[in-house]
């Protein structure tokens, strides 16, 4: 495309192809799925304010966040429904490639998605609230 994109008057217009190449071959880059991990219900109005914003700084790590607990709470109560939410959050993790959890304190939820995607082998990677990423020492 880069050379051979014209303007709107038909006129050659390399730059602009090449500046419209570059942004169609960012849109093909490979991002991997990450399943955001982080608490909810001990302050669902906070909680989901702070996993916005870990599934923003997500977006800018060039990842595709999936954070159920933004989703689930649009229909589901969690006062009656919570058992359900948990098993559907166990399938969306299922289909993520990689899990990021965000925080020093777990939840039972939360430990549960760790277990789970430790038993599945998948890619566990750890943030502070601040969204600076911590290592964790192997037991």
């Amino acid at each position: 495309m880069g050379n051979n994109f014209k303007n709107q008057e038909g006129y050659a217009d390399p730059t602009a192809g090449q500046a419209i190449a570059q942004v169609i071959k960012e849109e093909k880059k490979y991002r991997p799925l990450v399943y955001i991990c982080s608490p909810f219900s001990n302050d669902p109005e906070g909680n989901t304010e702070k996993a916005k914003r870990y599934s923003r700084f997500a977006v800018d790590s060039e990842a595709i966040p999936f954070a159920p607990h933004l989703l689930l709470p649009l229909y589901m109560k969690e006062e009656s429904e919570r058992g359900l939410a948990l098993f559907m959050d166990m399938v969306f993790l299922s289909k993520c490639e990689e899990l990021w959890v965000f925080g020093d304190k777990i939840s039972s939820g939360m430990q549960a998605e760790i277990d789970k995607a430790t038993r599945k082998n998948m890619k566990i990677r750890y943030f502070t609230e601040g969204c600076e990423e911590v290592v964790k020492e192997e037991a």
